[in-house]
């Protein structure tokens, strides 16, 4: 059994990893666990990847976090259901799956530990003694897939009603509204819902008051303009000192995950870009570069270029429109209209290059929809000469402002300890002063070609957030300007049997060809097994998916891990002991959008 898993670690070390891919974590879990407790799973993705005993799980993640070099951040959690998979060779018997995925700042990789489950013992202990942001991600797990963690202080649904009757995830869980009954919705039921809303304080740890006076219980939401969506968060009040808040989620869960498993790979495309809706392109790469992993796809050139362009003016398109909420939600009205109109300039050049404005679905497998239209550079440089001075005069008249820097400098503070502990990315992270984007530490789709900084600062407050995506847009108007400058000829798309259908000429020469043509327009590329991520530098923070092919025309797991999440869930720890007014700055500050947390 050992020399069988040495021999499959020395084998996968051997083949080329993506970047995330340390190994030296192999050999420091062996030497504490030894190589019987552990199973290694070769992956695509080139991110070490083993399966643990559940009475050990506890006691690997805590180790992980305690190495010199730390995997300190919990990135992601969830499951698999397994019962019908086909392609499982060499894995442990497992009617579940479930996955911790940790990241080191440190060494820049990644490290996956998966426990095995049989459908008649689902259960596990909490990691949240471990990581304090295990909460919500096994809170999904238990709605999703009803796996129990044992001495989880809220054990119930994260996202779906209380009164939900089974598990979205799981494979017998019907996946059309056709397939249930019609609803009804009875006076009686109504009751039910109304009741199983109720805000009960005990059930969070909170009395309802002290000997001097009772706590008021206040919702925020889910229609408050300043919750930036369909988002509730019950405050505990003291007069107007916040002594603590539960934010409620899963207002807008629309089962991205589960439509995943239904869709062809290229079909499911589109909804990758109702993921955070404001983030048009981007979404799609993250889902289509682990794709291409499991494909073996190498993307041309001047697709990536393309890709990387098109993702900057969506990071403009985005940042816009943040800033002009966040100063918003500061008082100032004015910047917002501004700032609605620069960013109808940057999709008036997004609609021009992709034929839509807000959700193109425009990236493919392998590359683009198509090439770049005639004029093209013209009205990318007419931006590139617009932006800069409108950039500078936001500065100046909103974010230098005497009145926004009093009610955000010092306030929503955090350090980056804390930030890493609650899986926090992007802006929010860089804004401690961790200089960590993956499009210099994981450079993908061509960002090592490009110069450009990474914005930091160092308070870690809600001023720091606005003035660290601020300089970004900056730094995405350098990307957009070199991909102008120096566009690689080449074709828009890689030419591969899963990328594109054979020649229709050929069709007609011999019926392999034929045949081929029709199953990859008609029912789209079988993949081949196995699994495979990919993380980008998304718009709120780092955005990846985790893909499981069964050898199959669709996903049989489509995990999607969004920064949103993980910001949201951070809000109590932050913001306790603040005032009212202070939540709002936070909230401004976070830059979410509600479809990121769901899903």
């Amino acid at each position: 059994m050992a020399d069988d898993v040495l021999a499959s670690q020395e084998a996968a070390q051997a083949e080329p990893k993506t970047p995330g891919g340390d190994f030296a974590v192999v050999r420091e879990l062996n030497q504490r666990f030894g190589s019987d407790a552990l199973v290694f799973q070769p992956t695509k993705d080139g991110v070490p990847t083993l399966w643990v005993k559940r009475e050990q799980v506890l006691d690997v993640l805590r180790f992980l976090k305690q190495l010199p070099k730390p995997y300190s951040m919990l990135y992601d959690l969830s499951a698999v259901d397994e019962r019908l998979r086909k392609h499982r060779y060499g894995l442990p018997a497992s009617d579940y799956t479930v996955f911790y995925h940790l990241l080191s700042i440190e060494r820049n990789s990644d490290v996956r530990i998966k426990v095995a489950l049989s459908a008649d013992d689902l259960s596990l202990p909490t990691a949240i003694p471990v990581f304090a942001n295990a909460n919500w991600y096994e809170r999904e797990v238990l709605d999703m897939f009803g796996v129990d963690f044992k001495g989880h202080p809220q054990p119930f649904r994260l996202l779906m009603p209380r009164t939900w009757q089974g598990h979205p995830l799981r494979k017998d869980f019907p996946a059309r509204a056709t397939e249930f009954d019609p609803f009804q919705l009875t006076a009686l039921r109504q009751d039910q819902e109304q009741e199983a809303l109720l805000f009960r304080p005990e059930e969070w740890g909170m009395k309802k008051g002290n000997e001097e006076s009772d706590f008021m219980f206040l919702n925020l939401g889910p229609n408050h303009p300043s919750a930036h969506g369909a988002f509730r968060i019950v405050l505990q009040l003291d007069g107007e000192e916040i002594l603590d808040c539960v934010p409620d989620i899963g207002y807008h869960h629309r089962g991205a995950e589960k439509m995943a498993e239904r869709q062809s790979w290229h079909s499911f495309i589109p909804y990758t870009d109702r993921i955070d809706y404001l983030g048009g392109v981007m979404n799609n790469l993250p889902y289509l570069l682990a794709v291409e992993q499991l494909a073996g796809i190498k993307v041309p050139p001047r697709a990536q270029t393309i890709r990387v362009m098109m993702a900057e003016f969506f990071r403009m398109t985005s940042h816009l429109l943040f800033l002009g909420t966040y100063i918003q939600d500061f008082g100032g009205m004015t910047p917002i209209f501004f700032m609605f109109s620069d960013r109808k300039r940057a999709y008036d050049v997004i609609e021009a290059v992709t034929g839509f404005r807000m959700h193109p679905a425009w990236f493919r497998i392998g590359g683009v929809a198509h090439d770049l239209p005639k004029g093209w550079d013209r009205l990318v440089r007419e931006f590139l000469d617009w932006m800069p001075a409108r950039l500078k005069e936001y500065e100046k008249a909103a974010m230098r402002n005497s009145v926004l820097k009093a009610r955000a400098i010092g306030v929503a503070q955090y350090n980056s300890a804390e930030a890493i502990e609650w899986g926090v990315t992007g802006a929010g992270l860089r804004a401690t002063g961790i200089d960590y984007d993956l499009r210099k530490a994981r450079p993908y789709s061509g960002y090592e070609n490009f110069e450009f900084e990474v914005p930091l600062a160092h308070n870690g407050d809600a001023y720091d957030r606005g003035m660290v995506r601020l300089e970004e847009m900056r730094q995405s108007l350098r990307i957009i300007e070199q991909c102008l400058n120096n566009m690689p000829s080449g074709p828009y798309k890689a030419d591969h049997p899963l990328a594109v259908p054979p020649n229709k000429a050929n069709t007609l020469q011999d019926i392999e060809t034929l045949i081929h043509h029709f199953t990859s327009v008609s029912w789209g590329p079988v993949m081949p097994e196995g699994e495979a991520s990919f993380m980008i530098e998304a718009t709120k923070g780092i955005n990846s998916y985790y893909l499981t092919s069964d050898k199959n025309t669709m996903s049989y797991r489509t995990r999607i891990r969004t920064p949103s999440f993980a910001h949201l869930q951070q809000i109590p720890s932050v913001i306790r002991g603040s005032m009212i007014p202070d939540l709002i700055a936070y909230l401004a500050s976070i830059d979410f959008v509600m479809a990121d947390v769901d899903r």
